[in-house]
């Protein structure tokens, strides 16, 4: 009965105007931002965070989410109409779904990614309402020790799941750990590593890196290339045939449960859901040949799965306060503007910031529904908006957001440093993703690195002593020794090969 009891208290957060009307701007945003090929969530978020700043904890937190998920949905927009992915983790959704559109079958296959994604949503919602508890609970006995492994496990994650090189995403995650450094020694007072410059005393600001990474970045990558903005308005049906229902209900569920899976998984998330769900359903197909041109199954499975994969990718933020992606790291950023120490006592002392967020999943995948099917037509004629207009505008946004966080004109120009870090990242293919999470986590993991040692006296054995902090260790450990072999090297190579 008390998984009742929390879900009738989020509903009742969720469903106060406010709360719903942050909701249906975030869903809002977060679709228009998954039909605009080259604005992802990640720098969209980072956008709106210095919003955030006048939000309270809980509309802040909503509105972020209804972003990340409804990038979800807008995503399958474009990749359906223009075969032009306006996401990452819809790239698989292009193979199938332009085929049917080509057939003039493009009306059936958004309704089956919108059919597909709210009942993955509606699942992935239930699943985050059961599992949270007892995993809060289990995150309570957690001491410093057992935290440090835990984030050890999380940047491992990180790293194994990182496109590109494991060497380079491993450099990426220790430069983001080194730049957790910078600022005051908050155990002895001693500045470190901030080269006299007095801004840097309390430590490089998320905002300016959040900002640069994923934001200014995002313009100077995108003004590289043109973009084709042609869309065919030629929709047709909306009704999916009784043959596209039927074939597409087992990949439904097979993507909603891959996805729930994978989302959890540090590193994880929507994008590695989708690659998986569509390897899946292309291996147990009885004709495989039918998939990349028009197959059904292949805009199903994969959009139900990067929708689960992005919800359920909630539960190690909220329940430990361990991001596992650039999203949830954004996510964790809001809740520290807002001063809301992330982690399980989130759950214990506020339970309304807690369950509310829970809840407005599903009103927002409700919301998201209503906002993609019938308004289908206004998302094509956005399409045809030349990306010259756009890009002035976002760079406008980010700096006067950075600028308004703390008044600070020396924040804009770090930002702009980490722009051009990331553009040189992005040419020498470096993702910039673990080095967000080593600059998150590392602080942390300094802290109960340090107050575990304090505790053991300085006897460095005790994270091998206590039993879950051994696990936490091992599995890290065994990540990084399984994935050096050649052939989960080139499994791994040939998942992210499309991305």
């Amino acid at each position: 009965m008390e998984i009742f009891d929390n879900l009738a208290l989020g509903l009742s957060v969720a469903f106060t105007p406010m709360n719903l009307l942050f909701c249906f701007v975030g869903v809002l945003i977060g679709t228009l931002i998954g039909v605009l090929p080259g604005i992802g969530p990640v720098a969209t978020m980072a956008m709106l965070l210095p919003i955030t700043f006048y939000l309270t904890p809980t509309a802040a937190l909503i509105m972020l989410a209804g972003i990340y998920y409804g990038a979800q949905y807008g995503g399958s927009t474009t990749a359906i109409l223009i075969n032009t992915p306006g996401e990452s983790t819809s790239v698989v959704t292009c193979l199938d779904g332009h085929a049917m559109a080509r057939r003039g079958r493009a009306g059936a296959a958004l309704a089956v990614a919108a059919i597909g994604s709210f009942f993955a949503g509606t699942v992935s919602t239930l699943l985050i309402a059961l599992a949270s508890p007892p995993l809060t609970r289990v995150a309570l006995q957690f001491g410093p020790a057992e935290y440090f492994s835990l984030m050890v496990l999380g940047l491992v994650g990180a790293v194994v799941l990182a496109q590109g090189s494991l060497l380079k995403a491993l450099a990426m995650t220790c430069l983001g750990l080194l730049l957790g450094l910078v600022g005051t020694d908050l155990n002895t007072g001693d500045l470190r590593y901030t080269f006299d410059i007095p801004e840097l005393i309390d430590g490089i600001g998320f905002m300016p890196i959040a900002m640069g990474l994923f934001g200014m970045f995002e313009i100077i990558s995108n003004l590289e290339h043109r973009h084709d903005r042609s869309a065919s308005r030629v929709i047709g049906s909306l009704m999916p045939s009784r043959d596209e229902m039927r074939a597409s209900i087992m990949p439904i569920l097979r993507g909603t449960g891959i996805g729930a899976i994978l989302g959890v998984l540090p590193g994880g998330g929507a994008l590695l859901s989708s690659f998986a769900a569509y390897a899946i359903e292309k291996k147990i197909a009885k004709d495989p040949s039918r998939f990349g041109h028009g197959a059904i199954e292949g805009v199903a499975s994969p959009e139900s799965a990067n929708n689960a994969g992005a919800q359920t990718s909630f539960i190690p933020m909220l329940t430990l306060g361990i991001p596992s992606n650039p999203v949830m790291a954004m996510m964790l950023g809001a809740l520290m503007i807002q001063g809301v120490a992330p982690g399980p006592s989130v759950m214990t002392q506020q339970p309304s910031l807690f369950w509310g967020v829970i809840a407005s999943m599903w009103v927002g995948n409700l919301m998201l529904v209503v906002i993609n099917l019938p308004l289908v037509g206004i998302w094509v004629r956005l399409l045809t908006v030349p990306y010259r207009f756009l890009f002035p505008c976002i760079l406008f946004f980010c700096v006067i957001g950075v600028y308004t966080v703390n008044n600070s004109a020396f924040e804009v120009v770090l930002a702009a440093i980490f722009a051009t870090l990331g553009y040189v990242f992005f040419k020498v293919g470096c993702e910039p993703a673990p080095m967000l999470l080593g600059f998150i986590l590392g602080p942390m993991m300094e802290e109960n690195l340090r107050r575990a040692m304090i505790l053991s006296h300085g006897d460095p054995t005790v994270f091998t002593t206590e039993p879950i902090s051994l696990g936490l260790l091992i599995v890290s450990a065994a990540l990084l020794a399984a994935v050096v072999l050649p052939a989960l090297r080139r499994t791994r190579e040939e998942a992210f090969k499309e991305a």
